[in-house]
C-alpha cells in the first residue's frame, strides 16, 4: 500500500511539473530567445520549481555555513542523488546561472528549452565534445554567470546511493579562472525522490540542503586541481556521514 501511495504521489508531482511548465512556457520561451534575457528565464525556472514542488508537499530547506554573495561568480558543486537536485539548485542560486548536464537532456520534454538555450549539454563519450562544453562553461564564467556542475556526472544507480568519485573538470576550470567553488550537500533528497522516481516513487517532505563556505581558488595552481577535487569530495562526504550518524543515533 505504501508503494502504491508513493507511485500516486510521483504521478501527481509529474503532473504538477508539467502543468506549471506549460503555464509558464510562453514567458520562458520569450526569455529564452536572447542571451541577455536568460536571467529572467532563470527566475521563472526558480518559480516553476518552487510552485510545482510545493503543490505536492515538497519543499527545500537551506542551511548556510557562511553568507553567499550572489553578486559574485561561482562554480556550484553539489552531490547528485535525485532529479530534485536540479530544482534545489535552481532555487538556491539567486544570480544568473546555467547548468552543465548530460546531452540527453537536450531532448527531454521539460529540459529541452533550457539545454538548447541557457544550459550546457555535455557528451561525455566524446573528448572533443566535452572540451567544447567546458570551453563554453568557461566563457559563461568569464561573463559573470555562475555555473552549476554535478561533479559525480551521474546519479548513482544503486540504492541507497553512495557518493561517487568526482570528475576533475570543474576544479581545473575554477583554478584556471580563479573562481570560488561552493560545495553543496543534499543529505536526504534521495529519500523523498530517488533518481527519476520510477522505481520507488516519491513522497512529500523537506529536502535539506547544506551550502558550505565557498573555497577560494585565487592562490591555487593547476597542479592543485586534484587536491581541490578531493577537498570538496571530503566536505560533502563528511556532511552526509554526520547527517546519517545523527539520524541513526537520534
Amino acid at each position: 500500500m505504501k508503494m502504491i501511495l508513493k507511485k500516486v504521489h510521483l504521478y501527481l508531482y509529474q503532473a504538477s511539473v508539467a502543468f506549471f511548465y506549460f503555464l509558464l512556457w510562453p514567458f520562458m520561451y520569450y526569455f529564452s530567445r536572447k542571451p541577455e534575457r536568460y536571467k529572467y528565464l532563470n527566475r521563472l525556472r526558480r518559480v516553476w520549481g518552487i510552485v510545482s514542488s510545493f503543490c505536492v508537499g515538497m519543499r527545500y530547506r537551506y542551511h548556510f555555513e557562511a553568507p553567499i554573495y550572489w553578486s559574485k561568480t561561482y562554480i556550484v558543486c553539489p552531490n547528485h542523488t535525485s532529479n530534485l537536485d536540479i530544482t534545489a539548485m535552481s532555487v538556491l542560486v539567486k544570480s544568473n546561472c546555467c547548468f552543465m548536464g548530460k546531452e540527453e537532456l537536450v531532448d527531454g520534454l521539460v529540459t529541452r528549452l533550457f539545454f538548447r538555450t541557457v544550459d550546457i549539454p555535455v557528451n561525455r563519450e566524446s573528448k572533443m565534445a566535452s572540451f567544447r562544453a567546458f570551453k563554453m562553461a568557461m566563457d559563461r564564467l568569464e561573463k559573470g554567470i555562475t555555473v552549476i556542475i554535478f561533479p559525480e556526472a551521474t546519479i548513482p544507480d544503486h540504492y541507497p546511493p553512495n557518493l561517487h568519485q568526482f570528475k576533475n573538470g570543474p576544479f581545473r576550470m575554477a583554478i584556471e579562472l580563479k573562481v570560488p567553488i561552493i560545495p553543496v550537500t543534499s543529505v536526504n533528497t534521495w529519500k523523498i525522490f530517488w533518481d527519476d522516481g520510477k522505481k520507488y516513487g516519491s513522497k512529500p517532505g523537506v529536502c535539506d540542503i547544506f551550502v558550505h563556505k565557498p573555497i577560494e581558488t585565487a592562490h591555487l595552481t593547476i597542479n592543485d586541481a586534484d587536491a581541490l577535487r578531493d577537498q570538496v569530495h571530503a566536505i560533502i562526504s563528511k556532511k552526509i556521514e554526520e547527517h546519517d550518524h545523527r539520524r541513526t543515533n537520534g
